[in-house]
């Protein structure tokens, strides 16, 4: 009976001396997340006023923890269309529509995700500064045409059109 209680515990040592491993790291999984763009468009509505603003973000001191924290927080927020915030401008761009969405619930947002960020310098813009100006809008807001008969008006914008499809070459070369 001795004997065999000796190879029952020698065996037990043996089985795990040999199943357990060396080295002891954690196992890491990655898992992505999608968020649907179409979940989004349900929630929006199509007749609402949507008003664009930007502004600075202070106390942000990293990329993923800060700057995709605040981002995501805004993003979530009932009537919010587009959030974006740009670490290395220190800068967030928002699309909100203003019955749902206020410039200070933005504010409120930012600071609820934490003490150290602090928000500067909000403006209302028609456009974010990161976006092209596509080249109508350009012609549409050069002041060269305006005071001028309706032949000189025209012409104008032909020459506004001829010029804008110079530059489009010259960027495709």
């Amino acid at each position: 009976m001795k004997i065999f209680k000796n190879v029952i515990v020698a065996s037990a040592l043996l089985l795990a001396l040999t199943s357990c491993k060396d080295k002891a790291e954690p196992e890491v999984k990655t898992v992505d997340v999608e968020v649907s763009s179409k979940d989004v468009a349900e929630n929006l509505d199509p007749n609402a006023t949507y008003a664009k603003v930007e502004f600075g973000i202070e106390g942000m001191t990293c990329a993923v923890g800060c700057a995709k924290t605040i981002e995501k927080k805004m993003a979530k927020m009932d009537g919010v269309k587009s959030a974006k915030v740009d670490f290395d401008k220190r800068l967030a761009m928002v699309e909100y529509d203003e019955a749902k969405v206020t410039p200070n619930s933005l504010e409120e947002a930012v600071a609820k995700v934490g003490d150290a960020y602090k928000v500067k310098d909000m403006k209302v813009v028609d456009s974010f500064e990161g976006e092209a100006k596509t080249c109508a809008a350009t012609c549409k807001e050069k002041k060269d045409c305006a005071g001028k008969t309706e032949a000189e008006k025209k012409a104008c914008k032909e020459a506004c059109k001829k010029e804008c499809s110079k530059n489009e070459e010259k960027k495709a070369e």
